[in-house]
């Protein structure tokens, strides 16, 4: 190894130019609300007053019934990037938060915080106690916005309980009625009786692996003469049976058809364990049949065909004889993939069956209770059988009585376990039930038509989202929109007393009246007044009989559904720029928002738009294994965690001279980077895919905030220091009028920010921040902190004030660049980062975050084609120098690099391109140096361009490497020889650069000379 000099390093530390700064090392918790204040209400705020371009982003309300979680976090800070973003383009934003506030969640969150039943209590007490809790959550979860650093118009935040808000939504309704797209009618719909209401498609989720227990079932039929004929034809005389295959026996007491194809073929078969009993089964199911039976039938018609049995057969359904017959009918939809093609129909628990029965005039029956129990109806003969036994339970209580019964009358032929996918609520996540009750409806299946073509003009992120929503609008003909509970906006219609029963009484003037009954008395009072209070029935109603207001809320989708009524006017109607939300949100908020948007406009003309611009979609979050989070396995991860840095490993104190070595028992210290840290996770997630989070994600994170860190410091350091102040007068100034430099490594480093500066602003434009994200720690590790700084600090330290100054504008305009960058993404830094600027450039500068930010211009193609090709020769080069210097390292030749010298070798036309290429780059290219210039940039004493072997007679030592080069590259076959250098050390920059008589090397006297 070289030898030290003997000078010591303390005779020209005061000479040394050494950046300090302030700026921690963490964010400092005290701070913290200044910091947030600045870059959340105060940037708000300043921004809402400008007259520039607007921007909405519609927030879909999260609702209100818990605390918040890490995708509440992925959410609501993707939001608040991208409105971050749009304010430094100088658009005027608006982002309105708001809550989805009602329904059944809530209610019985709200009961059970009371120690209280649904059954056990009134309407009122339910609101009232649901009301509250709702009220609760919502400030807690704004607090909790608001600590992630969320900005918006938190005044004049939403809640769908608010009395504007459901007026606002009545008016909605109003409007869809008057133009016939609301209707009541008894029909099926899915019904939870674990919630005792009426559910959506959208309200419900799929059990794969659900098992019902399934069975064959024979019917005694009577055959009309004509079948007869065609039966004794082929010698069959006797009884006939049917048999289906169901795998929801409790639905047969419901029983009003069975169906076949008139296409398909039937056979009859004999069973000759049941006294040669005849059963008509479809001719391709009956070896099926015979494995449930485990027993062989002999066929003895054959070539029947549907349409000789629809019409032809009917059968009494046992559980309700005193019916009478019953038919045998065709239906489109019949086929042979299972069962034995012939289909038992319940019109009251089956929406299909229920369209093919309402057409022939056979009328829905569905006798459930709200509770998913039998009623004495379902077998008016023997009501004790049945009634009160749940249908949907996990015991299967209800289907297996049936089942019963139907075995002790020799009806039952088989039953066997069943798995299959079926419908379950969402929010209870116990099955449920199709049945027939009265409801509201909206009908989309006109709007369906004006939906796709409205959609067809929205930006979908990704793309597929456009084909998700397109089929549930496309699979879907109506909407039940009336749900049975108290926690809600209450549907506006009055029942008219007849007698026992009650007659809905909807129209104009009565939706009119009793939204204006509202205003005056407030939406509690549907429920506290009187059943029969004069004061809601209109005038055109009066003496026409004793009317009472209906019970029933609406949908919570159609609550949510009609927030865009809050959306500010434009030419286009209410649209906002930009809707976000989970993938789970096609089939509920992003669909319902545009039924009832379509609904209120002139939906007929194929002119109806859409309530978004632009529909993003998130995925969700996952553990490090790509598992959902949930209590019950332990993994759910909170976002305090995150900001706190509790789930990586705890901070390692050393012991500091002259203080006590810390307790063993001491409570740990966290590297807890705060708000930042939560908000860097999302923004680097690709959201639109499901998004993990782990300790090695939450450790990469952190990483790059202290990168950011150590970054800021650092450029901070080099803006303060008192021997050398900026001579640039702001940095807007420097992005208006970008610096110039005669030196390579300046001009390659304004080269890659301009790049990185450009491909930052285009994924920004497509919010795609992740990609913004990679491509920027890219930039931060490797060419300014590997590269670009690494060349500077001898440039800094040591070198002429005049050097330092160039120096500055370069770095400061990377600075601000930086700042301008994360602006949107870690605003805290950002502000803390600013608020470490020296006050007189702070003043006269735009603060980053209400700059208009727009990609620093572009080099010129040929230029920058050049200035790419020489990052590229000059990589090629480093690379081989570091693999050559760290083996020297390795046999303890060196230390520093700038204990060595580099001779290239290369061919004289190499030669000459290497060198042309490299002046092309740089202005003032007649004083280019580029021997000394490539010393700097790859931070060695000395670099030399050889055509020739270099002679290694004065070399104590050397090494030499191959430079790998890219196809067709000049450097292919060069070689780079690492030696010691000629000059001695010098004590003041370190460099091998001095000659054995001077003290000094010559820039380092000249720089004493003059600024000493």
């Amino acid at each position: 190894m070289l030898t030290q000099t003997r000078i010591l390093r303390a005779s020209y530390s005061s000479t040394l130019r050494l950046p300090k700064s302030p700026f921690p090392p963490r964010p400092l918790p005290e701070k913290t609300p200044l910091y947030l204040q600045r870059c959340t209400d105060d940037l708000y705020a300043w921004q809402r007053a400008r007259t520039t371009k607007p921007f909405t982003l519609h927030d879909g309300p999260p609702y209100a019934n818990g605390p918040l979680h890490i995708g509440h976090a992925l959410n609501k800070i993707t939001k608040d990037i991208i409105c971050r973003f749009h304010i430094s383009q100088g658009n005027k934003v608006s982002y309105i938060p708001g809550w989805d506030c009602h329904g059944l969640p809530i209610e019985i969150k709200a009961l059970q915080a009371a120690k209280k039943s649904l059954g056990d209590t009134d309407a009122v007490a339910i609101r009232a106690a649901a009301r509250d809790l709702a009220a609760t959550t919502v400030e807690a979860q704004k607090r909790g916005f608001k600590e992630w650093g969320v900005m918006g118009d938190w005044d004049n935040a939403y809640q769908t309980m608010e009395k504007a808000f459901e007026l606002r939504q009545l008016d909605v309704f109003k409007e869809m009625w008057e133009k016939g797209l609301v209707y009541r009618q008894f029909k099926p719909v899915y019904w939870s009786p674990s919630s005792r209401t009426a559910l959506a498609e959208a309200e419900l989720e799929y059990d794969e692996g659900h098992k019902s227990l399934a069975a064959f079932v024979r019917f005694p039929a009577k055959v009309t003469e004509e079948l007869e004929k065609k039966l004794e034809v082929k010698g069959v005389t006797g009884e006939v049976n049917v048999v289906i295959w169901t795998t929801t026996p409790w639905t047969l007491p419901a029983n009003k058809a069975i169906a076949v194809h008139n296409d398909m073929e039937y056979c009859v078969v004999k069973d000759a364990e049941k006294s040669n009993e005849l059963t008509v089964v479809a001719a391709t199911r009956i070896a099926e049949y015979e494995k449930m039976l485990e027993r062989k039938l002999e066929i003895v018609v054959s070539g029947l065909r549907g349409s000789d049995l629809a019409g032809n057969l009917q059968y009494e359904n046992p559980f309700q004889k005193a019916n009478g017959l019953q038919p045998v009918i065709h239906a489109e939809f019949v086929t042979d993939s299972s069962g034995t093609g012939l289909v038992h129909f319940a019109p009251g628990h089956g929406m299909d069956d229920y369209h093919v029965c309402q057409a022939m005039g056979i009328p829905a029956f569905a006798p459930i209770d709200d509770a998913g129990a039998f009623t004495k109806d379902a077998f008016p003969e023997q009501p004790e059988l049945l009634e009160g036994l749940p249908v949907s339970d996990e015991k299967r209580t209800g289907t297996r009585a049936v089942c019963d019964y139907l075995e002790k009358q020799g009806f039952l032929r088989a039953k066997h376990n069943y798995r299959h996918k079926y419908p379950i609520d969402w929010r209870t996540k116990q099955p449920v039930i199709v049945r027939a009750t009265e409801q509201w409806f909206a009908d989309v299946g006109d709007l369906k038509d004006a939906s796709m073509k409205a959609i067809a003009e929205v930006n979908f992120l990704p793309e597929t989202g456009r084909s998700r929503l397109e089929s549930f609008i496309q699979g879907r003909s109506q909407w039940c929109i009336s749900r049975q509970r108290a926690w809600g906006v209450p549907i506006p219609a009055l029942y008219k007393v007849q007698g026992d029963s009650l007659e809905a009484t909807m129209d104009s003037k009565t939706i009119e009246h009793l939204i204006e009954t509202i205003k005056e008395r407030g939406i509690d009072a549907w429920w506290t007044d009187a059943p029969s209070d004069p004061a809601w029935t209109p005038p055109h109603l009066a003496n026409t009989g004793t009317y009472v207001r209906g019970r029933d809320t609406m949908d919570v989708w159609f609550d949510s559904g009609t927030s865009w009524t809050l959306l500010p006017p434009s030419k286009d109607g209410p649209v906002a720029d930009v809707y976000l939300e989970g993938t789970d949100q096609h089939r509920g908020w992003f669909q319902s928002s545009l039924l009832t948007h379509v609904a209120t406009q002139d939906y007929s003309s194929g002119t109806a738009r859409a309530p978004y611009k632009t529909l993003i979609t998130h995925g969700f979050t996952l553990d490090s294994d790509g598992r959902k989070m949930s209590k019950s396995l332990g993994n759910v991860i909170s976002p305090s965690q995150i900001m706190s840095g509790e789930l990586l490993p705890p901070i390692k104190r050393k012991k500091q001279k002259g203080q006590p070595a810390p307790l063993p028992n001491a409570s740990p210290t966290y590297d807890g980077m705060g708000a930042d840290a939560l908000r860097l996770w999302a923004a680097s997630s690709d959201y639109t895919r499901d998004v993990t989070i782990g300790q090695p994600v939450l450790a990469s994170v952190n990483q790059a905030l202290h990168k950011y860190r150590v970054t800021f410091k650092w450029l901070l350091g080099v803006m303060s220091l008192p021997s050398c102040p900026p001579t640039f007068s702001s940095f807007n100034a420097l992005r208006s009028n970008l610096p110039t430099s005669p030196l390579l490594s300046d001009t390659l480093a304004l080269h890659r920010l301009t790049q990185v500066s450009a491909e930052v602003h285009t994924s920004n434009t497509r919010y795609e921040f992740f990609k913004s994200l990679n491509t920027l720690n890219r930039y931060i590790a490797t060419d300014l902190s590997a590269f670009y700084f690494e060349t500077l600090k001898d440039r800094i330290y040591t070198g002429p004030a005049t050097d330092c100054q160039t120096l500055q504008f370069h770095l400061g305009l990377i600075f601000y660049e930086l700042l301008q960058i994360l602006a949107p993404v870690t605003p805290l830094l950002v502000e803390e980062a600013w608020d470490h600027v020296p006050a007189q450039l702070r003043e006269a500068s735009t603060h980053p975050s209400k700059a208009t930010w727009t990609a620093l211009p572009a080099t010129n193609k040929a230029k920058a084609a050049a200035l790419d090709s020489a990052l590229a020769r000059v990589n090629e080069v480093g690379n081989a120098v570091r693999i050559a210097q760290e083996r020297l390292r390795a046999d303890k030749k060196i230390g520093s690099g700038l204990e060595t010298a580099v001779t290239l070798v290369l061919s004289p036309d190499a030669l000459f391109e290497f060198n042309a290429l490299l002046q092309s780059c740089v202005a003032h290219a007649e004083h280019f140096d580029v021997e000394g210039q490539l010393a700097g940039l790859l931070v060695v004493s000395d670099f030399q361009l050889s055509a020739a072997e270099a002679s290694t007679e004065d070399w104590a030592w050397q090494t030499s490497e191959s430079v790998v080069a890219a196809e067709g590259s000049f450097l292919a076959g060069a070689k780079v020889v690492v030696h010691p250098p000629k000059g001695e050390k010098c004590p003041r920059c370190w460099r091998f650069a001095r000659a054995e008589e001077e003290e000094l090397c010559g820039r380092c006297a000249d720089v004493i000379k003059v600024e000493m």
